[in-house]
């Protein structure tokens, strides 16, 4: 696992160092920051971040850093006194932090849909606009034994990528009621590099044997597949909103639309303790190994690709943010396969149909024209009723 590991991260950079050769300016992007024009709107006096496994490593220098930027900072976390303690310590160096925490267990459908609603009801609480700006998915676990969660999936699957999956589904109503560009930022690893087989996505979802590198692997190669499907799909909306408002065009304000943007971001290899469940030997000697390389990086450095990927300029959408200082490539051909992304798209979506955001349409409409020619049946018999008895 470490020997491919870090090979998997050292060609990364050599593939990134390629690339800056060759073409020194391409695939580099500015970061923009709320108050920026792009983000100025009158309904949104402060933009709303949400970010997953925030109470430590990545996710925590990143809720620093966007508070900064002047986001209003909403952390995820399913442990309440570390959510609390995150909290306490953010509000002594900064007692006007704009922050808020909510208790989720990201492994649990029934948890994510209560955080869903009390999100919805703070937001109406605070008066703030009933819209979401920006979401990190960042919360991950490396477990080295196989555990379930209540719904009887995979712990780790779960929290790394259908968890992932779940937030994105149920708070895209509030990603999109944006008055202003919205984006997600799903945060993936170099380590997806060693998921080339296309079959293993499979075996990992239903149960066939648990490798626990291998599992790690795959969960964040489905989060690429996810993020570039998912971009995809608005992509195909979008255009067929901008062709349906150029012909029912009635004003101006008919034809704006807001965009949602769907970035991944790596951040390469960082000192956390997302491996706190390997032995502290096997750990301890691989971190020695990445900084002997130059390659090992704290929370503070290695969060710069996960803002690089927050704080792209708006039209940025479906690319893989690595290297930081705003550098992007192009992650494992395995992470474009359109076809499996459409595979995975609809596996996660019967493994979350607990979560479903949107109604059945084809149902609902088939139920209003049964209840219509019902309420016609009706009336009719009423109505030759009454003019019998007249």
């Amino acid at each position: 696992m470490s020997v491919l590991w870090t090979l998997s991260l050292v060609f990364s950079y050599l593939k990134l160092f390629s690339h800056g050769f060759l073409s020194p300016k391409s695939n580099v992007y500015s970061r923009r920051t709320p108050k920026h024009s792009t983000f100025a709107n009158t309904a949104v006096t402060r933009p709303v971040c949400i970010i997953t496994g925030a109470t430590s490593g990545l996710g925590a220098a990143a809720a620093y850093a966007l508070l900064v930027e002047g986001f209003y900072v909403v952390l995820v976390e399913d442990h309440l006194k570390l959510l609390s303690k995150v909290i306490s310590d953010i509000k002594s160096q900064n007692q006007d932090a704009c922050l808020k925490g909510f208790e989720v267990n990201l492994a649990s459908f029934k948890s994510i849909l209560e955080f869903n609603q009390s999100l919805q009801q703070w937001l109406r609480d605070s008066n703030l606009h009933s819209s979401v700006q920006l979401l990190i998915n960042n919360a991950g676990i490396l477990a080295t034994s196989r555990r379930l969660t209540s719904e009887g999936y995979d712990q780790m699957l779960a929290t790394n990528y259908i968890g992932a999956f779940c937030v994105t589904k149920v708070l895209l109503p509030l990603l999109e009621n944006s008055p202003v560009p919205s984006r997600v930022v799903n945060v993936t690893s170099f380590t997806h590099w060693n998921g080339w087989q296309r079959n293993c996505i499979w075996e990992e979802f239903y149960e066939i044997k648990y490798t626990y590198a291998h599992i790690y692997e795959y969960s964040k190669l489905c989060l690429l597949l996810f993020s570039y499907e998912l971009h995809r799909q608005i992509n195909l909306k979008e255009i067929s909103s901008s062709l349906c408002c150029s012909k029912l065009i009635i004003n101006q304000e008919a034809s704006i639309f807001c965009t949602l943007d769907l970035l991944a971001t790596d951040p390469g290899a960082v000192k956390t303790n997302i491996m706190r469940e390997i032995p502290s030997c096997v750990s301890q000697m691989a971190f020695i190994v990445l900084k002997f390389l130059g390659l090992l990086q704290s929370s503070k450095t290695g969060v710069c690709s996960i803002l690089d990927a927050a704080l792209a300029p708006p039209e940025v959408s479906g690319v893989y943010f690595f290297g930081g200082n705003g550098r992007s490539l192009n992650s494992s051909p395995l992470s474009y396969d359109a076809n499996l992304a459409k595979e995975l798209w609809a596996t996660s979506c019967n493994c979350s149909k607990n979560c479903s955001w949107l109604p059945d349409w084809a149902s609902v409409y088939d139920w209003i024209a049964k209840s219509l020619v019902s309420i016609r049946v009706f009336s009719s018999a009423m109505a030759m009723t009454i003019h019998h008895f007249l």
